[in-house]
């Protein structure tokens, strides 16, 4: 195996990546992105072999279909798995994690005494929940610390989130909501998203330029909440002149019930992320 070298964000140690799904992937893909991490400081472990040619051929980092090798020497363990595949690998590190070693898990619903008790209490672990966005740097996170965890390690999980995006620190108790908020937040702007390219499509404009103008009004109006502190509220003022066309495009959303749709949505996934706890 190629030596594995260390730059950028970490320090003491490179990063093993347990589980070559979508989410490990968007924050790797992110990280490497924003030259974070060089790609021979990540070490990517995945049960399929077609994930890790894809990991190595496509970013250039370390593979390898081990878990304990992967994390072997690791700075940071990063366990971006299924709720239900965390008892197994759990299995496959207990005994290898260290007490210097940091853990982050990113499986949603998952409580941080799960993850502890299943290291038998050895290393330190601090819950994430990120979201798919930070494949290219505008990903939105929410930090919660485990037991053990330091300063030095909230700092350090801020840094390589803030580096992909934005992280938050919260408390684990609200880390369901965050899941439900964030972490599936992309899914439901992408159905309103794709909803008003169709609505603009059902008005005539060509299906490539009504996704377009979609994508950019959803990003830019995105970003003026978040670069000029305008609640959504003032931004939704700003724009419906009385007796106008957006005055009449709300009163249709309203009869819609799209607001509270949304709302119900963030509940029903956050719930979902409680139930996946209760089952650990």
């Amino acid at each position: 195996m190629p030596q594995r070298k260390t730059k950028g964000i970490l320090k003491n140690g490179h990063l093993a990546v347990i589980g070559g799904g979508n989410m490990g992937e968007a924050l790797i893909g992110g990280l490497l992105r924003a030259d974070s991490i060089p790609p021979s400081s990540i070490l990517v472990s995945d049960v399929l072999p077609a994930r890790l040619e894809h990991f190595c051929k496509t970013y250039q980092v370390l593979v390898s279909p081990d878990n304990a090798q992967a994390a072997k020497g690791a700075e940071v363990i990063l366990l971006a798995i299924k709720p239900q595949q965390m008892a197994g690998a759990l299995k496959s590190l207990s005994g290898v994690v260290k007490d210097d070693q940091l853990v982050v898990t990113i499986a949603a619903g998952v409580p941080i005494r799960v993850v502890e008790g299943g290291l038998g209490g050895r290393g330190r672990v601090i819950r994430v929940m990120p979201n798919t966005p930070a494949l290219i740097g505008m990903g939105a996170a929410g930090v919660a610390l485990g037991s053990k965890a330091e300063k030095k390690d909230l700092d350090l999980v801020v840094t390589i989130l803030n580096s992909v995006g934005r992280a938050l620190e919260v408390e684990e108790c609200l880390m369901d909501a965050v899941t439900g908020l964030s972490g599936s937040g992309p899914a439901f702007v992408a159905v309103v998203m794709e909803a008003l390219a169709d609505g603009g499509a059902k008005m005539g404009l060509p299906r490539e330029v009504a996704l377009t103008l979609a994508a950019q009004t959803v990003a830019g109006t995105a970003q003026m909440v978040l670069e000029t502190g305008r609640h959504p509220s003032q931004i939704k003022e700003m724009v419906s002149s009385p007796g106008g066309t957006t005055i009449a495009g709300l009163e249709a959303l309203e009869a819609g019930s799209l607001r509270s749709s949304l709302i119900d949505a963030v509940e029903a996934a956050t719930r979902r992320s409680q139930e996946l706890g209760r089952k650990e």
